[in-house]
């Protein structure tokens, strides 16, 4: 404080008199039973306890409290402890910010232990949503659904997810022997779910162990890591289903004669492309470059073979009329009924039309494994089939001594259209000029 100090002996009445002066923006009085107490006064008439001294030859205050929360006495004796903190060399700012900062560890650690694991699962979805694709996501969040809701295809509402019974458990408290029970609940009901669930919540739980908030409370040691667990759970068993040559013709006349054409179109192009199907659902009008005759393709990432979250491909001769022949309706090229989003589970007419060839057990994902299979007949290049279809490059030559441009590409994709075209026997001229793209109103 700089000038003369308004000293006086404090009293409970001269607390209650002192004012501030008008034209003052604020007023002190120092008490002389304990000098390095004052009493501040404001226009507003508040009046603040503070505690003033010199500590290594700087000036220090500290505020005590209101004079109506704290008593004068009370205010004294709060000021003679911090004067002998500062007489010891202690600055108590310091010693008031570790207290704090004491004080938000405790209730970070109290809130930590309180976290829920359907609450871990939020964050952890929200973490990790710039880094999954859609389908990804879509599991994630499935899996921790409490279900209840309508069903948007045929009656009754959605069950809970596999996870959804670990949703309010804690996560502190989410054992080995819980998920053990888990998993041998979940085998009688849906175990190939279950595997995959269980697989997700091993990854979730390791991102948790890593994470600054969860640390301290996640389990040391992973309880989906669980050997019992694995064990009543069917194997994994890996999926050999794709089209032999010979079954060509009598696939491409089932799916031909889809009733959908946009689902008819769709499972055609997954056979020609090679591409996921969550690719060519996602694909957009603006994906199609009919100048430069491409496809823009939202790959997963750089690990799975795109580069950037996209990869370029050629865009085939029947593919082209394939897509050209196809109405708009809002952006995406295969959209659902009311434009605004892709088709909803496309498998269902594909499972039927197959049915019809003879060909029970073919999955979409198998027309992506039968484009690779097929590819061997006419010997191309395997680096070209994995650039086509998004898979990582497997050797160093085709990591950093292999630029293929999308000329080179569309020599042997277009090769392998038209063979699997004639093996088909469908009959189409690969120089006919494509349909144009006709716009409709949405359903």
């Amino acid at each position: 404080m700089s000038g003369q100090k308004s000293r006086v002996r404090l009293t409970a009445g001269r607390v209650a008199d002192f004012a501030c002066p008008p034209g003052k923006s604020q007023a002190f009085l120092w008490d002389t039973d304990t000098p390095a107490l004052m009493l501040r006064a404001t226009p507003t008439g508040r009046k603040t306890y503070a505690f003033e001294s010199r500590l290594n030859g700087s000036t220090i205050r500290v505020n005590i409290g209101t004079a109506a929360e704290w008593s004068l006495e009370a205010a004294r004796i709060k000021a003679q402890a911090l004067k002998m903190m500062v007489d010891s060399g202690t600055d108590p700012r310091e010693v008031d910010r570790q207290q704090q900062a004491e004080r938000k560890a405790q209730q970070a650690a109290a809130a930590a232990q309180a976290v829920t694991v359907g609450e871990a699962w939020a964050a952890y979805c929200e973490a990790r949503r710039p880094h999954w694709g859609e389908l990804h996501l879509r599991d994630h969040i499935g899996m921790m659904s409490p279900g209840g809701e309508p069903k948007k295809r045929g009656k009754g509402d959605t069950a809970p997810g596999p996870l959804h019974q670990f949703a309010a458990l804690r996560l502190g408290n989410v054992t080995a022997e819980a998920v053990q029970a888990w998993a041998a609940q979940q085998a009688l009901e849906r175990p190939t779910r279950a595997r995959l669930a269980l697989s997700l919540f091993h990854a979730f739980l390791n991102w948790c162990s890593e994470q600054p908030q969860f640390a301290g409370v996640a389990p040391d040691k992973n309880p989906a890591r669980s050997r019992r667990a694995r064990e009543v759970l069917p194997p994994a068993k890996a999926k050999t289903d794709a089209l032999l040559k010979e079954q060509l013709p009598a696939w491409f006349v089932a799916v031909r004669g889809i009733s959908n054409p946009a689902v008819s179109a769709l499972v055609q192009v997954l056979l020609l492309t090679g591409a996921r199907l969550n690719e060519i659902l996602a694909l957009r009008w603006e994906d199609i470059d009919t100048q430069w005759r491409s496809l823009t393709v939202r790959d997963k990432d750089e690990s799975k073979g795109g580069r950037d979250g996209f990869r370029v491909i050629p865009l085939t001769p029947y593919v082209w009329n394939l897509l050209a022949a196809l109405p708009r309706r809002g952006g995406y090229v295969f959209a659902g009924a009311s434009g605004d989003a892709p088709l909803h589970k496309p498998n269902r007419a594909h499972a039927t039309a197959c049915a019809v060839a003879g060909l029970d057990g073919l999955t979409l994902h198998g027309l992506r494994r039968s484009f690779g299979s097929l590819s061997e007949w006419l010997e191309l290049p395997a680096g070209v089939v994995a650039q086509i279809q998004g898979h990582k490059p497997s050797a160093t030559a085709e990591k950093h001594y292999r630029v293929r441009p999308l000329d080179l590409l569309r020599v042997h994709h277009e090769r392998l259209e038209a063979w699997i075209l004639e093996q088909a026997g469908v009959q189409f001229d690969a120089k006919a000029e494509p349909g144009k793209l006709r716009v409709v109103a949405a359903a």
